[in-house]
């Protein structure tokens, strides 16, 4: 499979891209409204595990047990949408996503870390589930207009740059437990914007007939360089930027500031995930997949060198800003580049497994972070710099595999 830009399409809304434009803007909105659940608890869970964890090198074990919980999901879960169809799929994750809210705040309130980490396993289901939006806006799209959908569904985030960070820290002393608030607001989202599922026009996928083509196996897509090489650079680039916002405002409080510009450190870095993705997919198709892919990764290099140049605020800004926008590039062009890489009949069994090796790594790296955070030195400082140190091997892995799919023979 060459990487050759894609083709426009001959007119600027082409007819059959009707129903992916209203397909998109249903998924946007849902990026933006439920998603805004996910920059909260991501913002206060590490605060909140410190506060019931029996060990401080615990404290980001709920965030761990959040992608863990994604992770066990996205296998069943792709299946069951190949079966029932997206609506119900995203259903399933709001309703996840709803109980792990309401048991984490359970868990606030008796003070039991234990409960808490059950809410936060039941939360993954929901980010399970939001993981493949971007893969529902492909669904129904051309070709020339998939990078674009997908990206559009990931600028949907925006927005919750903004609703997330800010109502997880303003309803965090809402109640007399800390950020008892904020898991409930969490559950609430989940409540009010699932019903923006019932303006999905995505069709259920038809049942298999006798001797129609059954794709190839995991073995086999695994096989394949461009699944292959797309799967490790969406990890890479996930599991980094998991890696390093997860400590993040343990390092900002841990450094001498306070709750709230850890808020704002985490809304910045989140409006550089999701805004350049309005013209990320307008530049996969006019350069191609790999290119945007390997500026991704030269950009998440770019933070980690800045986080280790000091512990000013003016650090962490930027740091936290690149490491967002390398993110975008090297996912949607990972996500792009898998999309166009499998047959339909192979796309539960292909999704399922991308999601379940990403947020298994993503996992991994939640729980390396609280590790080097808390437990690699005597001071925030020095774990905040081991943490982006051990974005270095990581970073040459990825690289090293789109080298060796750009020089490899095409087929």
């Amino acid at each position: 499979m060459t990487d050759t830009p894609l083709s426009s399409p001959a007119t600027p809304s082409a007819p059959s891209d009707a129903r992916a434009r209203r397909n998109v803007l249903v998924l946007v909105a849902a990026q933006a409204i439920l998603g805004a659940q996910m920059s909260m608890i991501f913002t206060v869970g590490g605060l909140a595990g410190g506060m019931l964890a029996p060990n401080p090198c615990l404290a980001t074990l709920p965030i761990s047990l959040i992608v863990i919980g994604s992770m066990t999901t996205a296998p069943w879960l792709s299946a069951a949408m190949q079966r029932l169809g997206r609506r119900a799929g995203f259903f399933i994750g709001a309703i996840g996503g709803a109980t792990g809210a309401g048991v984490s705040a359970w868990g606030l309130w008796e003070n039991s870390f234990t409960i808490f980490l059950a809410g936060s396993f039941l939360t993954g289901i929901y980010m399970s589930a939001q993981g493949f939006y971007r893969f529902a806006a492909a669904d129904t799209a051309s070709e020339s207009f998939r990078p674009k959908a997908i990206s559009y569904v990931l600028a949907g985030g925006l927005l919750s740059a903004f609703i997330g960070p800010t109502l997880g820290t303003s309803l965090a002393d809402a109640w007399v437990v800390p950020f008892f608030g904020t898991y409930v607001g969490a559950a609430a989202i989940n409540l009010v914007g699932m019903l923006l599922f019932l303006l999905l026009d995505i069709p259920r996928p038809a049942a298999p007939r006798p001797g129609a083509p059954r794709g190839r196996s995991r073995r086999e897509l695994l096989q394949d360089p461009t699944v292959l090489v797309a799967i490790i650079c969406a990890m890479v680039s996930y599991a980094l930027m998991n890696l390093v916002m997860t400590s993040t405002p343990l390092a900002v409080v841990g450094c001498g500031y306070d709750t709230q510009t850890a808020g704002y450190v985490v809304t910045a870095h989140v409006l550089a995930m999701f805004t350049p993705s309005f013209f990320t997919g307008h530049l996969i198709a006019r350069f191609g997949v790999r290119p945007i892919i390997s500026l991704g990764l030269v950009i998440l290099a770019g933070a980690g060198v800045v986080a280790l140049n000091g512990v000013e605020l003016e650090n962490f800004f930027i740091a936290l800003i690149l490491l967002g926008l390398g993110w975008n590039f090297g996912f949607i062009g990972a996500t792009t580049m898998l999309a166009g890489a499998h047959a339909p009949e192979e796309r539960g069994r292909v999704q399922g497994m991308n999601d379940m090796l990403v947020f298994g790594c993503v996992a991994l790296a939640s729980l390396v972070s609280g590790g080097l955070m808390n437990c690699s030195g005597s001071s925030a400082a020095q774990g905040w710099v081991s943490v982006n140190l051990a974005m270095a091997p990581f970073l040459a892995l990825a690289g090293g595999a789109l080298i060796w799919l750009t020089l490899r023979p095409q087929e």
